[in-house]
This record gives C-alpha cells, structure tokens and sequence, in this order.
C-alpha cells in the first residue's frame, strides 16, 4: 500500500525509518512535497564555472539555471530554445543563430548576441573537458543583438548537438568569475536558492517567475541531494524523501516489488580503454596483436549474467544501435580465448607477458578481480594505484594510465571520434595517433549526408578491428521513479534532463 500514500506521508516516515547509510549521506533539508521535484545525484558537483560544466550524471546540476541555445528532445529531434534558427552556409563554414528577444538573465543582463559570443569564447578558452565543443569555432560574430555568425575553421558535424547541452549553455557574463551555484545567474527556468541549499548535502532551485516557458517545467522547486550509495538512494526513493534516481541492476526486483518505476536505456559501454595505444608507458601496447589478445582475455558473457544479472547487450564496439556508425557484426567480433590471447602475446614477442599500471576506482571495485584475474590469465600482470574517488576524471586523463576500466556514455556518432580518436580529445589522455585513421578522419569529416554516415562505419570498423578499446558490454541504465513521478529516458545521457520530469496522470 506504500504507494498510494500522499507524498508528503511517505516523506515524513520515511525519515524515521531511513537506513543509517541514507541518513549518513544525505539528510534532507528541503522537505519533498507534491510541488517539488527530488533528485537523487549519484555523484556531486564538481564545478559551477561556466567554463567546467559537465554533462552525464552531472548536467543536472546546472539545468535548471542555465537555458541552452538549442534543446535535444529525448527522441533526438532538435527543436528551438534561446536560438529560434539556424542554419549553415553552403560550405558549413557558418552556422547563423537567430536568438530569442526580450530575455534578460536574472540579474537583469539581457541576453543577447554580447552575451552569446561571451559564453562560447569563455567555454572555447577554458580547461573544462568539454572546451572541446568549441574548439573549431574561431570567430563568434556579432550581426545584431538577436544575431550571431559562428564562423568555422573546419566543419563540426557535432557542433549542433552540442549547443544543446553545455556547448549552448548561457550564463551571464558576470558570473564567470564565479564557481558555486550562487554565482551561476542564467535565464533558465529555475534559481538556485542560497538560503536553503547546503552545497555537497542538497542543492535547491527555486522557480524563476519570469522564465519565457514556464508550462515546460511543472515543479515549482527542484533539489537534488548527493547520494553515491546505492542502498540509500533506493531507500530514499521508497520512503518518498526523494522522487528518483539512479538505480542498478541488483535493485530492480526491490524497486518492482516496491511500485516503483523501472526504466531502462542503452546509454553506456562498460569496457577497457586502452589508452596507451601508440606504447609511450607500455612499448607492447602499440601492437595491434597485444590490443586484440585483450579482448580475448574477457568472459564478458559471465560477467553481464553475474554482475550486471543480464541487463545488458554484449558487443565490442562503442556504438549503440541507433548510432549512425554501428554495425551490427561489429557485436561479435572477439570470443572469449585465454589461450588465443597468449598465443598473440607470444607471436607479438610477449611470451611471458607484461606489467601495467592501472587506476584503483572505488566505483568499479567490483571489477577489480575481475580484470586481475583474467588480464593475469593470459599472462598481463596488473599494478594497483589507489586514486581519490574525487580526483577520478582528472586521474584518467592525465596521461599516467595506460590501461583503465570506465563506463563512458553516448553523445552522438561523430562526437564520439571526437572524444577519443584525435591526439588532442578529451578521452585520448596520452594522444594515442594512428596515421591511417587521422587520414579516413579528416575526409570524413568533410562529407555530408549518407556518404558521411558510410565514412561513420568505415572508422567504427576499423577501430574495433585495431582494437582501440576492449569493450565489455553495453549496460542497460536503470532509472527508478516513485509512482507520482514519470520521466522520458534519452540514449544520449545516463540521467534524464531537467525537461524530461514530469507529474503522473
């Protein structure tokens, strides 16, 4: 009968019956009614500097103040937001924005071309990972106060898709010296709430009276309370305290058993990155035999049955099924071979195997064995080096790994080439290059329409057939609701967006 309680009823027991792992971690201080949005983070901010923004589990934090130029809908169609047009030349090397009149940021700057041409230099020549979304713009030019031409070096097939999330968010230039979530000021449809937000504990926004589209966010307030711990955000979620949040494999059939919703979406791939691909750490690394023997030393059958309890879909390529670039044979390219891998490994001039240094993160501890166990197999001994949980993003891309385990999410096809496939990609922390595959890059980024899709493949393939990863599996993203609560799951984000949440019916 749990879930047909008043909110507010299950909110108020639930914080007498909270596990202490619960309490521990996160203890409300905005009380959850039924005019609140409540949201479970999986992991805390890590910056509010216009220029650090993140996307994944963290874009949530920063949504509800900042309004992007354009907006991705969950079924990928993008629609109008500060920016009513757009359109490129005939070459692509202007992309023209019309802008919305008559919007001011809430301390009363307008927004206008000034302020746009503000935000995307300020991303272009910041040390944010996503700076990269900027990175072939090379002039912001201001036509009018509702115009601006942005002027490219090369051709950005992503660059639309990424002036919907950070790529395109506003913020008012006097806040970029700032980096709390006081300091971020945008015309979005929510303010962040100074007198009852505890930053690292529960950030609360408040609505934004004055907001151009108050009918597309039905919540008068929003707070979103840091939980990392699995059980607790569960808990929270059954009690009422929060409304939704991540969940997990293992916790489905209690959410189910609870009345919760249970949503699922092909967003992540779980693998190794070998990041060390050219051999600057690890000299056997730079040999295609080595990297394929690799993604023989893997049961990934086994480990998607026992740890993720089959919420998954195996396939050694990065690319989900509705990416441009995948290829359906491309799931099943390297069986599970111990004594292939070796074999490799001896023909490559590895009998004996090798040493590699890996990061220890808290949050794949479970994988931990796993990799020892298997890479050990086929003869790769693993060396652990703890890393602080905090410092887990700047630790991977400093260039001291050659090897890591990490779930990375789906941003779109070409943006995945280039998170990870150029010298200078936020995900190639050593500037692993491969000659022949810079080539087949740089034509393809200069095709258009079905030739470039065929170009997407052509990379996809050659990628997985040079192993430039050892893919696992993707996971299936488990997303759990309270009954009053539902929400519209997209394949490009692990959480939903702020605009995704809405009142059941």
């Amino acid at each position: 009968m749990e879930e047909y309680m008043p909110k507010l009823l299950r909110a108020t027991i639930g914080a007498a019956i909270t596990s202490f792992a619960l309490m521990s971690t996160a203890l409300a201080q905005v009380a959850n009614d039924e005019d609140t949005l409540a949201l479970a983070a999986l992991l805390d901010n890590s910056s509010f500097d216009r220029a650090q923004l993140m996307i994944a589990n963290q874009m949530q934090f920063w949504q509800p103040v900042l309004d992007t130029l354009l907006v991705m809908q969950p079924d990928g169609t993008i629609v109008p937001s500060l920016a009513t047009g757009w359109a490129y030349n005939e070459d692509n090397s202007i992309l023209t924005l019309k802008l919305r009149e008559g919007i001011a940021f809430t301390d009363g700057a307008p927004f206008d071309g000034e302020a746009v041409k503000a935000n995307l230099d300020y991303l272009k020549n910041g040390a944010g990972q996503n700076s990269f979304m900027m990175e072939f713009v090379s002039e912001v030019e201001i036509v009018s106060p509702s115009e601006v031409r942005l002027h490219l070096s090369e051709p950005d097939p992503t660059l639309i898709d990424n002036l919907t999330v950070v790529g395109g968010a506003m913020a008012s230039p006097a806040s970029f010296t700032g980096d709390t979530a006081a300091t971020l000021i945008g015309t979005g449809p929510y303010v962040y709430d100074t007198a009852t937000s505890v930053l690292g504990r529960q950030y609360v926004y408040t609505r934004n009276a004055d907001y151009w589209d108050a009918a597309a966010f039905p919540f008068e307030r929003i707070t979103i309370t840091p939980m990392n711990d699995q059980v607790a955000r569960l808990n929270a979620i059954k009690s009422g305290q929060v409304d939704a949040g991540l969940g997990e494999a293992r916790t489905v059939a209690d959410a189910e058993a609870n009345g919760l919703k249970v949503h699922k979406s092909d967003v992540n791939w779980l693998g190794v990155t070998i990041a060390d691909r050219n051999g600057k750490l690890v000299p056997a690394l730079a040999d295609v035999r080595v990297r394929q023997a690799i993604n023989m030393a893997f049961d990934t059958e086994s480990i998607l049955k026992f740890v993720e309890l089959g919420f998954g879909r195996l396939s050694d390529q990065i690319f989900p099924t509705g990416s441009e670039a995948y290829i359906p044979e491309l799931d099943e390219v390297y069986a599970y071979d111990p004594e292939g891998a070796k074999a490799l490994l001896a023909e490559a001039g590895y009998p004996e195997g090798f040493a590699v240094v890996m990061p220890e993160l808290a949050a794949y501890s479970n994988f931990n064995p796993i990799l020892e166990q298997q890479l050990g197999a086929i003869g790769i001994k693993v060396k652990w080096e703890k890393i602080a949980p905090n410092a887990t993003i700047p630790e991977l891309r400093s260039g001291k790994y050659p090897l890591f385990i990490l779930n990375f999410g789906y941003q779109g096809s070409w943006a995945e080439y280039r998170k990870f496939t150029f010298a200078e990609s936020a995900w190639n922390p050593l500037g692993a290059v491969d000659p022949a595959f810079s080539e087949m890059l740089a034509d393809v980024q200069y095709r258009t329409g079905d030739d470039q899709v065929e170009g997407y493949r052509e990379l996809n393939r050659y990628m997985v057939e040079n192993a430039f990863f050892a893919p696992w599996y993707r996971r299936d993203t488990i997303y759990l609701t309270n009954a009053e609560t539902d929400v519209s799951m997209r394949a490009t984000n692990a959480v939903p967006h702020i605009r995704d949440y809405r009142k059941a019916e």
